[in-house]
């Protein structure tokens, strides 16, 4: 790839973090954690048993908390920024579908964490935000509103539209390089965003440990561990 690309959009899934000790977002049995999508990750999952769901992302928070550290992957995409805008050699945007907040304390931006973050909880009256670190319950009053259960995930559930979309859809249409880390391909809008780049002219890179479902439509492709894909391939961008 010898062209020098000016505006890259670089895509992450739950690839990107295995390596780091946080697990893939649904297992071959279709569950979550133990757990089924539709009890977790949706909101009526929330109506019906808001203590099941606050307990289980107050478990996902505590391991992200607990020993897991950005790893080589994470690296090479800050890295790869960071050394962009100090050159002004054109501008990287980061786009995950990971809930973590590895990319972040790798030190990437911008950042656009579209499936929401982990480490953020929000009022489902005003929407306002705040960081979260601490175990929540049902029984926890609202920051902004003083009301008990208004608090929520800043979590993307099945059937919630994603989060940054505008900014997204023009990061795509301005970009010349679009790179998918660690994606399957399975989950929409984000399987559908290097179609998208390619229509507005872009080249398309697949790092993958295995294909995902859409691999034969990207212009390269390329299969193994993340901690040591992504730091070569963006090392040959140089």
């Amino acid at each position: 790839m010898s062209k020098t690309y000016r505006n890259i959009v670089i895509l992450t899934g739950a690839g990107i973090s295995a390596e780091s000790g946080i697990k893939t977002f649904r297992a071959a049995d279709g569950l979550w954690e133990d757990h089924r999508v539709e009890d977790v990750a949706t909101p009526e999952g929330f109506i019906k048993d808001p203590h099941l769901v606050h307990r289980f992302y107050n478990e996902r928070r505590q391991h992200l908390l607990n020993g897991i550290e950005p790893n080589t992957a994470h690296l090479a995409v800050a890295s790869l920024s960071q050394q962009r805008q100090q050159e002004g050699h054109g501008q990287v945007t980061l786009v995950t579908q990971n809930i973590d907040n590895l990319h972040q304390r790798a030190g990437s931006e911008p950042i656009f964490p579209m499936h929401g973050e982990l480490l953020r909880i929000r009022c489902k009256q005003s929407g306002e935000l705040f960081d979260c670190h601490e175990d929540t319950s049902p029984e926890d009053h609202c920051p902004c509103c003083d009301i008990a259960g208004n608090l929520r995930p800043h979590i993307v559930w099945f059937g919630e539209m994603p989060l940054y979309m505008n900014e997204i859809e023009r990061a795509l249409s301005q970009c010349d390089l679009f790179v998918a880390i660690g994606t399957s391909g399975n989950v929409y809008p984000a399987a559908g965003f290097f179609e998208t780049a390619k229509h507005f002219g872009a080249y398309t890179v697949e790092l993958n440990l295995e294909p995902s479902v859409t691999a034969s439509r990207f212009d390269e492709q390329y299969y193994g561990p993340a901690t040591e894909l992504v730091p070569r391939f963006f090392d040959s961008l140089n």
